[in-house]
């Protein structure tokens, strides 16, 4: 009875539609459709030798839905989010046992800090002994002290500068142990890529994890979108803009959505004799959810 009521309802709307055009074209402002799972024409309540509807289902999806995986191994240590629970994009889901990776990090902070000690007394030391060369050399032009004791002291300039560098490489290899830590420790707590809803949990506080193990399963909640197919015949009439009617294929099937086409594939699949499009959903979508399966209603075409 349901379904009845909702094509009388589709059909109503479709002739209110074509009446406000004053023409026998589609209305723009009705034309698209969504990935088919399966399609066919819904007839009209008349009798009227055109069918009025072409009606394709398939399931509500977003674009941003995906596995949160693990980027290390480690031992899951804390749980901060569970199904259902609404997150933000950056918002802390879940961390790794992290003591191991804290404690070497600051190990590796202090060797930093101690290398940069040290490079400091090298560069201080570099600078006398560049005085004392120079001051050597004005001695020896003025025939005050031997070549031998000038080369003396250019030698050990020299070679200081050489250990000057020595330990700012000595410098740069600690900071980079230091960011790799770093990096680790990020690694260790899990965060919500984007905005949206925690559909599903795979782990539980104490579980052992490896790399690339399923966490979390997170989707976006908005916006809502319909992937068709059509049949060729449609080409021209499904356009971008396009307006197209969206009801439940369970629950209150008489109540009306609305979508807009957003986008419309360029080639005609030759395997199968359709086009694809993609709708979204727009207005009040209360009582729809990703997944969920719904009828789209197309206005016909010869």
């Amino acid at each position: 009875m349901r379904r009845e009521i909702a094509v009388a309802a589709i059909a109503l709307w479709a002739a209110a539609m074509t009446a406000c055009s004053n023409s026998t074209a589609v209305p723009p402002a009705v034309a698209a459709a969504e990935p088919v799972t399966s399609s066919r024409s819904a007839a009209s309540a008349s009798s009227s030798p055109q069918e009025a509807e072409f009606l394709a289902s398939g399931p509500i999806i977003v674009e941003n839905q995906v596995d949160v995986a693990a980027q290390r191994d480690g031992v899951m240590a804390k749980i901060l989010a569970e199904t259902g629970a609404p997150v933000k994009k950056g918002q802390l889901l879940a961390s790794l046992d992290n003591r191991q990776i804290a404690a070497d990090l600051e190990a590796a902070r202090a060797k930093t800090r101690s290398t940069e000690y040290d490079l400091k007394n090298w560069e201080a030391e570099a600078k006398v002994l560049e005085a004392d060369y120079a001051r050597a050399e004005k001695m020896w032009e003025a025939q005050i002290i031997p070549k031998e004791q000038l080369d003396h002291a250019k030698y050990k300039a020299e070679s200081d500068e050489w250990d000057v560098k020595r330990v700012s490489e000595m410098r740069a290899n600690s900071e980079a142990a230091e960011q790799s830590l770093e990096l680790e420790l990020e690694k260790t707590q899990i965060t919500a890529p984007f905005d949206g809803v925690v559909a599903r949990r795979y782990v539980r506080v104490g579980q052992n994890v490896v790399k690339n193990d399923r966490l979390f399963w997170v989707t976006a909640t908005a916006p809502l979108r319909i992937r068709v197919t059509l049949p060729e015949k449609f080409v021209g009439h499904v356009k971008f803009g396009a307006g197209i009617g969206i009801t439940t294929a369970e629950a209150d099937s008489a109540r009306l959505y609305r979508a807009k086409v957003i986008q419309v594939s360029p080639v005609v699949d030759p395997a199968s004799d359709t086009i694809e499009i993609l709708a979204e959903l727009y207005g009040d979508t209360s009582g729809l959810r990703p997944g969920m399966r719904v009828d789209v209603h197309v206005p016909n075409v010869p």
